[in-house]
């Protein structure tokens, strides 16, 4: 009856969790550059197993197996979001399948982003509002004083004049599953070491994110009737276990 128990309410905090990660995509669906997540639970023997090394190997049960599921992997889905036309003189979008990210230098360091709906800031330099100065393809700051600006498809910002501003910087990730991403959805590089390479940026354009909103508004009902039953059947155990306690004190 216990492990029954354990097993429904783990069940329970698992769809919670995967509730909220649901919630927060449908949130974002009109963010720009934002980048869909998935949850993924896995039962209390596969973590200790994966724990262990034994993830794909053989073994043999020492006792009764536990298939209380618990949280496990947050994956990010970094496939190219569909663009918009703005007609911003400082909009950008990024055209290469999901590889590269714009690079802004904030308080807590270097972060990576596909937004690209930047502006200047007091100084006039390149910036995401609320974020920080974009970064250029040697890792500097770009300084602009105007957004009268025209560009080429590389991102080389140039005065209406013709003379060179800068190139804004894309980087490039070998892997992006060590990517860790922060409450404001941008991307910390947890230690990798990402190369500026020549990308096709889209001038006065913006990447939607590719958030599915009726995929995710029906994972969303799904998993809050599974959340439910859950619930249920954590108050039918409870009322279970206390039925069997009153009974075994009756008993002494």
């Amino acid at each position: 009856m216990f492990s029954g128990f354990y097993n429904v309410v783990s069940g329970m905090i698992t769809h919670g969790k995967n509730l909220d990660v649901i919630s927060n995509n449908m949130a974002n669906v009109a963010t720009t550059g934002f980048k869909v997540d998935t949850f993924t639970g896995q039962t209390f023997d596969e973590v200790m197993y994966s724990l262990v090394g034994n993830k794909n190997k053989t073994y043999t049960d020492i006792g009764e197996r536990s298939y209380a599921t618990v949280p496990s992997e947050l994956y990010t889905d970094y496939t190219q979001g569909s663009f918009d036309e703005t007609g911003m003189p400082l909009d950008f979008a990024i055209d290469d399948d999901g590889r590269g990210f714009f690079a802004i230098q904030t308080e807590d360091g270097i972060r990576y982003t596909r937004a690209g709906d930047f502006s200047l800031d007091e100084e006039g330099y390149l910036s995401l509002p609320d974020h920080g100065r974009v970064l250029d393809v040697d890792g500097e700051e770009i300084l602009l004083l105007t957004d009268k600006i025209t560009t080429d498809d590389f991102g080389r910002i140039y005065t209406q004049n013709g003379g060179f501003l800068g190139q804004i910087g894309v980087y490039v990730f070998e892997d992006t599953a060590g990517l860790v991403k922060d409450p404001m959805g941008m991307f910390d590089a947890n230690g990798a070491q990402p190369q500026a390479d020549a990308v096709l940026l889209h001038h006065s354009m913006l990447e939607r994110s590719n958030v599915g909103l009726v995929q995710q508004m029906v994972k969303m009902i799904s998993t809050q009737r599974a959340y439910q039953s859950s619930a249920s059947l954590t108050k039918m155990y409870d009322q279970d276990m206390g039925h069997a306690a009153s009974d075994l004190g009756r008993l002494q």
